[in-house]
């Protein structure tokens, strides 16, 4: 009998525990494509799943750091989704390009358009919200984007703690964009394949051109055997004939 208590105390923790983590996991996330370097642009999403049965999310609201304000951010479409997005002035502007930026985006609101059994973020389900920003900073190794997703029952949860070193996740954490080492140039990567695409172009076009050049030689040396072999032949016959014809003469 004890035995089969401890049982059931152990597998009602069990769940309590996997339904927790669930409920932790399920949060406002942003992730590269690929990576997104220092000093460089790169694509994200941001990953917004919806945590209630009876409701669906309509709104994302993110706001964009300000200790490391990003000059170009550009939103990509999303079908049934409005955007909207908010510039500020800097209180220190930024040089990018050679140019003087005093202007960045603040904040970027995604709302939901359309009918209401098809309008938002259905219960069960998530959706990803892209941007291209840039140029990223050189001197942090992360950015934290402050999130709010609004539900169509006017509920309000507000992504927006950070994470603290040596802490546990907060309930609500902000979404964290990890940077990784900054390259040479943000271009290098597409200079060096242009560059090897046109050594390896130069090289094909080089063995075309050999080619052609030893298919031409191979060319005019079989015609110059055949013409070699048909004076010969040509000759040969010229003989014979000469002989015949003496032949008859005697006769």
């Amino acid at each position: 009998m004890n035995v089969s208590r401890i049982a059931l105390a152990g597998g009602v923790a069990a769940s309590t525990v996997l339904i927790l983590a669930g409920t932790a996991s399920a949060h406002v996330s942003v992730q590269p494509q690929g990576e997104a370097a220092k000093g460089g642009y790169a694509t994200i999403n941001f990953k917004v799943p919806n945590e209630r049965d009876d409701a669906s999310t309509t709104k994302l609201e993110v706001n964009f750091p300000t200790d490391h304000p990003l000059a170009s951010v550009m939103p990509q479409a999303v079908p049934g989704w409005k955007i909207a997005v908010t510039r500020s002035k800097l209180a220190k502007p930024l040089t990018m390009h050679g140019q003087k930026i005093d202007e960045a985006v603040s904040k970027v609101t995604w709302t939901a358009e359309g009918g209401k059994d098809d309008l938002g973020i259905a219960p069960g389900r998530f959706q990803q919200f892209p941007l291209s920003v840039g140029q990223l900073p050189e001197d942090t190794d992360q950015l934290v984007f402050k999130a709010i997703q609004t539900y169509d029952n006017k509920e309000v949860v507000r992504w927006i703690e950070e994470q603290k070193d040596g802490a546990a996740e907060p309930e609500t954490p902000a979404p964290v964009l990890k940077l990784t080492a900054a390259t040479t140039d943000e271009h290098g990567a597409a200079d060096d394949k242009s560059g090897v695409a046109g050594a390896d172009a130069a090289k094909d076009n080089h063995t075309e051109t050999s080619a052609a050049s030893a298919s031409a030689d191979s060319s005019s040396d079989t015609t110059a055997r055949v013409l070699g072999i048909v004076g010969i032949v040509i000759g040969a016959a010229g003989v014979a004939f000469g002989v015949l014809s003496g032949r008859r003469r005697t006769a």
